[in-house]
């Protein structure tokens, strides 16, 4: 473990895009617009960016395209691409570039338009799943990424008696924080009987376990603490990290786990904290079931207790034991062009700014953490989670 006063990487800039359908907006005109949002919250410019962090989502097929558009003249590049975990990796990366010497201000942008370009997610093959290599022979059995995760979810209520009504709570819990974001895509807060009584989508999961297809993005800017420290904005510093690629072992692998198992203790161990010390998450809820395997992988509860641990409100802040997704999350709030990794670091960054909505702010917040897969969690995915702290 290093010492938190030498952690390398300090978040001085977060933007959320405030739109959640772009039908008139580029691509490339969302990532820019996120990039400025969050250089102007650090109080930089583009002039200053000298190192740039960006997954598939960016717009053309090489990274350099879009490096021009911005005219920014980076000396570290990293295109590294894990899926929706990739700002997530992202951060780690730019932390080792900075601790380096070979950049002293990050940029990470993702946006992205599945909404306005009526891509069906959850119901249709994602694209480039056609070129997996198990493909041929998982394809003609009509799998999409709603029927992957509803295995997990199948496979875990049968294992350890999770019910429904124990996912539907994660959803309640992402409405009620929603309803106080003025930009989340679903505000009105819901019930246990209504998530139980929405239309089955792949069994056991319901719309209501499914997080929303939507516009937007998002982007942060990182720097070394010495630059840090002469900004005007609080700041936030990584001080632990751990990132995986959790494969399916050749089929022989167990649905009920992820690759949490692996990221989560990496992160912990480095910043020298444990589950206990976390006063607020930040937990991909790309559906109801990932969030109670993520918890539990994590070591916030033991394999198997995550729907006890989700029920009766015990994620809604200021009510339960764990704050997660004050911002209403992927399932209520915004999951841009699918990947909702950026989003999950921005509204940890808020809370421990203390700059989250009043109702929600968690008190005295000090250390965060934020975590997410990337890619099909049931055949092969990434994983990372980061550990952050109130300078």
């Amino acid at each position: 473990m290093r010492s938190r006063e030498a952690a390398p990487a300090w978040i001085v800039g977060a933007f959320e895009h405030p739109t959640r359908h772009a039908p008139d907006i580029s691509t490339a005109e969302l990532h820019r617009a996120c990039a400025a949002g969050a250089l102007a919250d650090a109080g930089l410019g583009f002039a200053d960016v000298d190192g740039y962090f960006g997954g598939r989502d960016v717009p053309g097929s090489n990274v350099s395209w879009f490096i021009d558009y911005l005219n920014i003249r980076p000396r570290v590049i990293d295109a590294t691409d894990t899926g929706g975990c990739s700002p997530l990796a992202h951060l780690m990366h730019a932390a080792d570039a900075l601790a380096s010497g070979r950049c002293n201000v990050a940029l990470i942008t993702l946006a992205g338009r599945p909404r306005s370009e009526g891509m069906r997610t959850g119901t249709a093959p994602r694209p480039g799943e056609p070129e997996r290599p198990d493909s041929p022979w998982e394809m003609p059995y009509g799998q999409t990424i709603t029927t992957l995760y509803a295995m997990m979810a199948a496979r875990h209520m049968h294992r350890f008696g999770t019910t429904a009504e124990q996912l539907a709570w994660v959803r309640v819990a992402m409405s009620q924080h929603a309803r106080h974001n003025p930009h989340a895509m679903y505000r009105t807060p819901v019930s246990v009987q209504e998530v139980l009584a929405s239309p089955l989508v792949a069994p056991p999961l319901r719309r209501l376990d499914c997080c929303v297809i939507s516009d937007g993005g998002g982007a942060l800017v990182v720097t070394r603490p010495e630059i840090a420290r002469s900004l005007p904005r609080p700041g936030v510093r990584l001080i632990g990290g751990g990132h995986t690629l959790y494969g399916s072992a050749g089929g022989y692998f167990e649905l009920t786990s992820s690759g949490a198992s692996v990221s989560g203790p990496q992160a912990f161990e480095q910043a020298g904290v444990g589950p206990r010390d976390i006063q607020y998450a930040s937990i991909y809820d790309n559906f109801t079931v990932m969030v109670l395997m993520q918890l539990e992988d994590l070591g916030f509860c033991a394999k198997g207790e995550g729907g006890r641990f989700v029920q009766d409100g015990q994620l809604i802040s200021g009510v339960g034991r764990l704050p997660v997704n004050t911002d209403g999350g992927g399932q209520c709030n915004n999951h841009p062009t699918n990947r909702g990794g950026i989003t999950k670091i921005i509204e940890a960054v808020r809370q421990l700014r203390g700059e989250a909505h009043p109702e929600l702010q968690v008190k005295d917040c000090a250390l965060a953490l934020a975590c997410g897969p990337g890619g099909s969690v049931s055949n092969g995915h990434a994983h990372a989670t980061v550990i952050l702290e109130r300078v």
